[in-house]
């Protein structure tokens, strides 16, 4: 069974399962799942009752689809992602977004946690993504190309939609929440980086680092389905605290992960 084949039954799956397609989906990142608390007239869906579906091996990450209503749409809110550091392949850590495109997902919104790279940008604040460094090992359209899959050769230049981050940054201006847009370097891990690492990546341009997003980006991309990054930074290296385990990044994550609902709530509302 190739690709398209293992998409295609997961699709069939949960579109018999389901009375509505979700025009939204949002993909929740460490310590975020909690999105799924907003979520009414909700339907579960396990990932492990879902064809071909990986199952997530990190805290943090429940391993469910949410479908329901949020700000008065139809959207699906993922409780959990893969990582190609669980051991993974690119297929595998991409598979739901290609999943939510043939499922009929208008607007795709990725969230996820990081490390601070910018001496502005601290433990709380909120990164708005407007473009990414890929320092992964592996890349998701490596290979043959399934042309129903998308493009051979998709352009990367605008895959972060200019209008979807425009409407996030004013809804955070308004709520008052410290924010910022800025550039996330996607990288292998697990391990955390070292301080010589955190100077290098932040040398290069980025503002935030992070082991997801990019390849789920990517496919994204291929797809033509529209993005809008969401990262909540939980450590800033730069006041001599490196060191970050995951119950740190939790923490931070629950404290001021109602500043990510607020805004997903209301630009899924408005927008």
């Amino acid at each position: 069974m190739d690709l398209y084949q293992k998409v295609e039954e997961a699709y069939h799956f949960l579109r018999n399962q389901l009375k509505v397609v979700p025009e939204y989906a949002i993909v929740a990142g460490t310590g975020l799942s909690s999105l799924a608390d907003e979520v009414s007239h909700a339907t579960v869906i396990p990932y492990n009752s879902i064809p071909h579906f990986p199952k997530p091996t990190v805290e943090g990450h429940d391993g469910r689809m949410v479908f329901g209503i949020l700000g008065g749409k139809n959207i699906v809110v993922l409780k959990g992602r893969f990582h190609y550091y669980e051991g993974y392949d690119m297929d595998e850590v991409t598979f739901h977004i290609r999943v939510l495109k043939m499922l009929g997902v208008a607007k795709l919104i990725i969230t996820n946690a990081s490390g601070s790279l910018n001496p502005n940008i601290y433990p709380g604040h909120i990164v708005f993504i407007k473009d990414h460094i890929n320092m992964q090992p592996a890349h998701p359209l490596r290979g043959l190309n399934d042309a129903r899959l998308g493009k051979r050769f998709p352009p990367m230049d605008r895959v972060y939609d200019s209008s979807m981050l425009e409407k996030a940054l004013a809804i955070a201006k308004s709520e008052t929440f410290e924010h910022h847009k800025g550039i996330y370097v996607g990288l292998q891990g697990p391990s955390l980086e070292t301080p010589a690492e955190y100077s290098f990546y932040g040398r290069m341009g980025g503002d935030v680092v992070g082991m997801s997003t990019v390849p789920e980006v990517i496919v994204a991309a291929q797809c033509e389905l529209p993005v809008l990054c969401i990262s909540l930074c939980t450590n800033n290296p730069f006041d001599g605290e490196v060191a970050t385990s995951i119950e740190e990044v939790l923490e931070v994550a629950e404290q001021a992960g109602n500043k990510i609902k607020k805004v997903i709530s209301r630009f899924i509302q408005e927008y």
